[in-house]
């Protein structure tokens, strides 16, 4: 323990383990630590004995669910999108090399009531069920100019600067109705909220240039993978490449106090008496909690069940969005659903997750729209959690705290965050041009 590192990261976290790896390939020495004996802090996998200890304080799981270690339940479960930035990380760090990924059965969108497959190309469009004849005109016209558009070729621009038009008046051009609006900014743009119809329209073109270029890779229904066992297999893989960089991880160290000088900038972090020196510290909220602010909560429903979701075409794997306005909320609910065939849960076994930014007191009544898709549940947990974000000042204490994770069921904003987190701690922006094809989804 008593050596110098440059960095030490407290917490395996999904977010702590891709700093880490990138670091460490980097060339930095990095010392990497955790207060339990089980990889990936919030963002961790359960069994089946686990899940029911946590939730139901015994470890008497009902025999008919089959064996506890067949399931691998995440608890922070997020799709990766195809093309997008985490699956780029992944092959920068060379990670996939200790990773099986499998591609996503389903994409749908919540509207007016009812499940609906979320179109993504014109083709698709045409036969989506969720617009009228005029509708799939003036939508199949959009999704031509958002293919079609090319930043640095003016001639795909039809005379508007993207950079300055807003989404509402890039929209307003093709003259969609707001039904159309709220599926291609929630379930393609993946949008959060309505906002994003006040700012550049560029940044909503490119999240939906990103989910057809995604989706058109595996040729699946959705733009989605997702790895074979589950996000528990990511902290690994990440500790595995991060010793072969010569990085050191260590499990069940307990308090991992950060230490600091009398100008408040972090000299090393202490575990049973002995101090490891560091220049800086990458940490999640937990570890430096004067350092971050409570900024709202996240309920969540965890379902076991014994079929797909209904109206998803026997999905065993899916995400179904249920933009804010469908359901009067200020945000939007979301719902994962993963199954044996990514070897989560045994034979014939469900797991879906309900979640969304908490509005009041009661996850019960709050989920119920998501809920009411899932059909008969055998089992079904409640929880509610806060998410934090660091209020220091990183260049003047050198601690560099993650945000918790977000209610959304893809890794869209989780990766931003750890690539502005990569940007402070190195000076340096990543190289994220990497060959695609060295992730490819498992083949049946």
């Amino acid at each position: 323990m008593d050596e110098e590192y440059d960095v030490i990261v407290l917490g395996t976290g999904l977010k702590e383990c891709i700093l880490s790896g990138l670091l460490s390939v980097d060339g930095l020495k990095v010392l990497h630590m955790d207060r339990n004996d089980y990889y990936g802090g919030e963002s961790t996998s359960l069994n089946l004995i686990q899940l029911w200890k946590r939730f139901r304080g015994n470890d008497q799981a009902p025999a008919h669910l089959g064996s506890s270690r067949d399931y691998n339940v995440d608890m922070i479960p997020k799709f990766m999108m195809a093309n997008g930035t985490l699956v780029r990380v992944l092959i920068h760090t060379d990670v996939t090399k200790y990773l099986y990924f499998k591609a996503v059965d389903g994409s749908f969108v919540f509207n007016k009531g009812k499940v609906h497959k979320v179109p993504a190309t014109d083709m698709e469009a045409l036969k989506s069920p969720l617009m009228g004849i005029f509708e799939k005109r003036r939508a199949r016209k959009f999704f031509i100019y958002v293919q079609d558009y090319n930043e640095s070729d003016p001639k795909t621009h039809e005379g508007m600067d993207l950079t300055r038009v807003t989404a509402r008046e890039l929209i307003a051009k093709f003259g969609l109705d707001d039904n159309t609006i709220d599926f291609i900014g929630h379930a393609l743009a993946l949008h959060r909220d309505d906002r994003y119809l006040n700012e550049p329209a560029l940044d909503t073109v490119k999240r939906i240039k990103l989910y057809a270029e995604s989706l058109a890779r595996f040729q699946g229904g959705s733009p989605y993978i997702y790895p074979l066992y589950g996000l528990g297999e990511l902290p690994q893989a990440f500790a595995r490449l991060s010793a072969v960089y010569g990085g050191t991880y260590m499990l069940n160290k307990p308090e991992c106090k950060v230490e600091f000088d009398d100008e408040g900038k972090v000299i090393g972090v202490t575990s049973e008496g002995e101090t490891a020196k560091c220049k800086k510290v990458v940490c999640d909220p937990s570890y430096l909690p004067n350092k971050v602010r409570k900024v709202g909560r996240v309920a969540r429903a965890i379902a076991i069940m014994s079929h797909p979701i209904p109206s998803t075409n026997d999905s065993h794997s899916v995400q179904i969005i249920l933009p804010q306005k469908q359901l009067g909320r200020r945000s939007d609910m979301y719902l994962f659903c993963c199954s044996y065939s990514h070897n989560v849960a045994p034979k014939g076994k469900f797991i879906a997750f309900v979640s969304t930014d908490a509005e009041t007191d009661h996850p019960e009544t709050e989920l119920k729209p998501g809920i009411d898709l899932l059909g008969p549940v055998d089992e079904i947990f409640f929880d509610i959690y806060d998410r934090y974000e660091p209020v220091n000042e990183p260049s003047l204490d050198n601690c560099f705290i993650s945000t918790s994770y977000d209610a959304t069921t893809h890794f869209e904003t989780t990766v931003m965050d750890v690539l502005n987190m990569y940007t402070m701690i190195t000076g340096k922006v990543l190289d994220l041009s990497v060959d695609l094809s060295a992730a490819s989804a498992a083949e049946e």
